[in-house]
C-alpha cells in the first residue's frame, strides 16, 4: 500500500505539473512581453525628447539668426541715416529704408521673446532699448531739436559702442545654443 500511495503521490504532482505549466509559462511570458513593452515604451519616450530638442534648438537657432540680422540691419540703417542728417541729405528712401529696417527689427525681436533663453533676452532688451534711445535722438536731431548728449558724434559714438553690445549679444545667442566660443 505505500507504494501505491506513493505512486499515486507522484502521479498526482506529474498531472498538476503538467496541467499548471501552460498557466505559469503564460504568466511568465505576459510578465517578459510587459517588460519588453515598458523598455519599447520608454524608448520611444526617449527618442521623442531627443527629437523635440533637435527641433526647438533648430527654431531658436533660425530666430537668433534673424534677431541677429535684424538687429545688425537696424544699426548700420541707423549709422547711415545719421550721416545723412548730419550732411543735410535725408531723402524719403532713406527715411523708408531706416523705418523698414526697424520694423523688421520689431519684428525679430517679438519672435525672439517667444524661444529666447532669460540670458540672450536680457541681451535683447538692452540692445533694443539702445537703439531705440538712438533712433529718438536721432530723430530729435533731424528735427533741430537736440536733446542733451544728442549731438552727431556722441550719437555716432554710442552707435559704435552698440557694436561691443552686439558682440556680446552674440556671445549669449551662442551659448544658448551650445555653440563653444
Amino acid at each position: 500500500m505505500d507504494n501505491t500511495l506513493l505512486a499515486l503521490a507522484g502521479t498526482t504532482i506529474a498531472v498538476a505539473g503538467t496541467l499548471l505549466s501552460p498557466v505559469l509559462s503564460q504568466r511568465l511570458v505576459a510578465r517578459a512581453e510587459s517588460n519588453r513593452f515598458e523598455r519599447q515604451e520608454r524608448a520611444a519616450t526617449t527618442q521623442w525628447a531627443r527629437e523635440q530638442q533637435v527641433v526647438e534648438l533648430g527654431k531658436r537657432r533660425d530666430c537668433y539668426v534673424t534677431a541677429n540680422s535684424g538687429y545688425r540691419r537696424y544699426r548700420i540703417e541707423l549709422m547711415k541715416y545719421l550721416w545723412l542728417v548730419h550732411k543735410g541729405e535725408v531723402a524719403v528712401e532713406s527715411r523708408t529704408t531706416l523705418e523698414d529696417a526697424r520694423h523688421a527689427m520689431h519684428a525679430s525681436f517679438a519672435e525672439a521673446q517667444m524661444v529666447s533663453s532669460d540670458a540672450v533676452l536680457a541681451e535683447l532688451d538692452s540692445m533694443t532699448q539702445t537703439l531705440a534711445h538712438s533712433y529718438m535722438r536721432i530723430m530729435r536731431l533731424e528735427e533741430g531739436n537736440a536733446v542733451p548728449e544728442g549731438s552727431f558724434e556722441e550719437i555716432r559714438t554710442d552707435l559704435l559702442r552698440a557694436n561691443e553690445q552686439w558682440a556680446v549679444m552674440r556671445g549669449a545667442m551662442r551659448a544658448d545654443l551650445g555653440v563653444a566660443s
